[in-house]
């Protein structure tokens, strides 16, 4: 995400070479207008932001700093509305929040997205299934809520959603739960029978939040159905999916400064993880291409337990990293979401992450090979690795389906890694880790 405009902001600002250089000014405003509307920004927002910028260049002296500096500030400007705080609880649980928006939009998967998000940030929440439209809808909240373990409210002998959005608050009320979030019915257009059924599930319920869930790749049809949403229900957010595949990403300018509607948050990949918290100053920091490694911190920081990471650790440093510390790990990975998204955080990597396809760990033939491995191993093996001798060997290649070359080239690569982190576990070993980094910053990156 972010790449089309990331890219524009490099080229306008490398458009500026000398100090109090008008001409260059003018190229690089010039530059960036093209980019921002082939980008799908509304031409409103565009001349806005482009005014914005000149006028501030000017003020502080022509140069690569200053426009640089202005742009941010008029983007952070623009991205920021009345709201943009994430998620509101009530001083009261539990907080309702109305999940709408049109089908196809993934307003189902957002809600358990949403869901997984508020859990890793202890809170208890249900979900109830008032989507009756699509016959898949409630099945797919079951299989989807049962694989992250999520609560889920239903009832597949009532067909009124009204009802059920009634009794599901009842249920989060005698159940203590923190959060309630109600998946509603789209429909493929806006239309008045649709509008009829949210506004009686609103009444009904007195929402804290009202979501409206947009497909990003739909650009100004998203902001143009966003405003429509908001006319009838007074959406509170707009929560934008597919933000991963929309290389543009002009429609989060359109909908924040178009509609004064805040983002919320954004979906950034396909896994139930990849959903962030829109807030304004980060997103501008990956727009310039300078990471985001706060909310990398943070989302590190909701799935990996403490007293478990130092648990981890004193078991490196002793040389006790075995393959079930092994399989904890690549677990924890998988929490974090979309590896690609992962690295966009990254200052300096945002460029390398736009160039690969996702990294994909659970699917990954080499992971499936490694967990077949460890999967045909005894107990006290997977604890104990230098139990392995060759007859054992022979018996996890047969117990995989492998070859015991490829056996062997994992536990070869196994120990090394071991030895690799028991090394770098000490204080020596952290400045033989900072200056191996050092080296490796210097090296360019192959394309």
């Amino acid at each position: 995400m972010f790449e089309a405009l990331s890219e524009s902001f490099k080229s306008a600002i490398n458009k500026i070479r000398f100090a109090d250089d008008e001409k260059s000014l003018k190229k690089a405003i010039e530059t960036l207008k093209k980019s921002l509307l082939k980008a799908d920004v509304h031409h409103k927002v565009v001349k806005e932001l482009i005014k914005s910028v000149e006028i501030e260049t000017k003020r502080k002296g022509i140069g690569k700093d200053s426009f640089l500096k202005s742009l941010k500030n008029a983007l952070t400007d623009i991205l920021t509305t009345a709201g943009n705080q994430g998620f509101v609880f009530a001083s009261k649980p539990p907080t309702v929040a109305l999940m709408c928006g049109l089908q196809g939009s993934g307003k189902t998967t957002t809600t358990v997205k949403l869901a997984n998000f508020l859990k890793q940030k202890k809170k208890k929440v249900l979900i109830a299934a008032c989507d009756l439209q699509r016959m898949a809808a409630v099945e797919q909240l079951k299989q989807l809520c049962e694989q992250n373990e999520i609560d889920l409210f239903f009832n597949d002998e009532e067909k009124n959603p009204v009802i059920i959005a009634k009794d599901a608050l009842k249920k989060a009320k005698e159940g203590l739960y923190d959060v309630l979030l109600v998946d509603t019915a789209g429909r493929l257009a806006i239309d008045e029978e649709l509008m009829k059924e949210l506004k009686e599930i609103k009444k009904t319920l007195n929402p804290h939040e009202v979501f409206y869930v947009a497909d990003s790749l739909t650009g100004q049809d998203a902001v143009r159905s966003a405003a429509t949403f908001n006319d009838n229900m007074q959406i509170t957010g707009v929560i934008l999916t597919k933000y991963d595949g929309d290389s543009k990403g002009g429609v989060a300018l359109g909908i924040a400064r178009q509609l004064k509607i805040p983002l919320r948050f954004i979906g950034t990949g396909e896994k139930i993880p990849d959903i962030e918290q829109f807030l304004p100053e980060r997103i501008v920091t990956r727009l310039m291409g300078e990471g985001d490694l706060l909310t990398l911190a943070e989302k590190t920081s909701d799935v990996i337990d403490e007293k478990q990471a130092k648990k981890f650790t004193t078991k490196i440093k002793k040389g006790q990293f075995n393959f079930n510390d092994f399989l904890d790990q690549l677990e924890s990975m998988k929490k974090l979401g979309s590896m690609k998204s992962l690295l966009g955080m990254i200052p300096g990597m945002s460029s390398m992450a736009s160039k690969i396809k996702d990294m994909d760990l659970e699917n990954s033939k080499e992971i499936q090979h490694i967990k077949a491995m460890i999967s045909s191993m005894t107990p006290k093996e997977r604890e104990n690795p230098t139990l392995l001798n060759n007859s054992r060997k022979k018996r996890i290649a047969q117990g995989s389906g492998l070859s015991q070359m490829e056996v062997n080239r994992f536990l070869k690569q196994f120990q090394n890694a071991a030895k690799m982190a028991k090394k770098f576990s000490g204080k020596k070993g952290m400045k033989d880790l900072e200056s191996l980094m050092a080296q490796q910053s210097k090296m360019q990156i192959p394309r």
